[in-house]
């Protein structure tokens, strides 16, 4: 299903729906660019006395350059934070139509509740072969781990890198063991990070077997009326129920957004794997 000859020929007859809007996209894009960012300058500065981290740091210019880059990722990274929390607020406060609590607990909420456990056991079962595939809606249980994972992570990376970045003026208000501390923290939960996103993601959202080798639709934003149903079955009844499956549909995905998905996709499975290797390889080297 997601062979670009395949999308392709099937892109006339399909029936195609918007999944997610232009600025969900963007605010992805801001995460892939900013986060790769981060790890190619940050983890040579963990690994400083690594053979391959000299050398990352010279490509990127020298010790100082990466300071550079990494800070600038860093703004990134608080700019689609921020823009986030603004676009959530807004959501709630003018765009949902459901009542807040039953908005906070239902499909359209990153919020996990006793479905996601429920989806949890139901899905180890079907890997054991004792149940069927669980049926998910909108927000899978994993997708949600996933969200608050970024959403933790930012929140400890980020307070912490501003510690670091001007410990003079913090330091007017915190005692000095706090930047032992924060030091501690913005390493370890950055490598966390690290090797979260380039295994455990990557997997879930790109090399599981029915998405392999790639997975268009955070791209794009669209996905075919098959995989809507097959992956999502809940989401697809409701939006049927609710006569809104209509407004959701869209065109196919052009050659040109396929071809740019591939080159950004693929791009960021070069650097993750290279880098997760390399992580793997000063842990290993560390330990003995």
């Amino acid at each position: 299903m997601n062979d670009l000859n395949q999308v392709e020929s099937v892109g006339g007859e399909e029936r195609w729906y918007l999944r997610f809007a232009y600025y969900h996209r963007f605010l992805h894009a801001l995460i892939i660019v900013s986060f790769l960012g981060l790890v190619l300058t940050g983890m040579p500065l963990k690994y400083s006395e690594a053979g391959w981290a000299r050398v990352f740091a010279q490509f990127l210019g020298g010790i100082q350059t990466a300071g550079y880059i990494h800070r600038v990722c860093g703004v990134i990274t608080f700019i689609y934070f921020i823009g986030h929390l603004a676009f959530a607020l807004y959501y709630i406060l003018r765009i949902r139509e459901e009542p807040l609590l039953k908005w906070f607990f239902g499909p359209n909420s990153m919020v996990p509740w006793v479905k996601d456990l429920e989806d949890v056991i139901g899905h180890f079962r079907w890997f054991l072969g004792f149940a069927e595939r669980p049926k998910f809606d909108r927000f899978t249980y994993w997708e949600k781990f996933d969200y608050f994972a970024v959403f933790w992570g930012v929140g400890i990376i980020g307070v912490s890198g501003l510690f670091l970045w001007f410990p003079v003026f913090f330091s007017k208000f915190l005692p000095g063991w706090m930047f032992n501390v924060a030091i501690i923290l913005h390493s370890d939960e950055a490598l966390l990070a690290a090797g979260f996103i380039f295994t455990i993601h990557f997997f879930n959202t790109h090399l599981r077997p029915e998405k392999f080798p790639l997975d268009y639709v955070i791209f794009t934003g669209r996905l075919t009326e098959e995989e809507l149903i097959h992956e999502r079955p809940l989401e697809y009844a409701r939006l049927v129920e609710t006569g809104k499956l209509e407004s959701l549909r869209t065109t196919a995905p052009t050659k040109v957004s396929l071809v740019w998905s591939r080159v950004v996709g693929f791009t960021a499975y070069g650097i993750g794997l290279i880098m997760i290797l390399f992580i793997i390889y000063s842990a290993l080297r560390e330990i003995h």
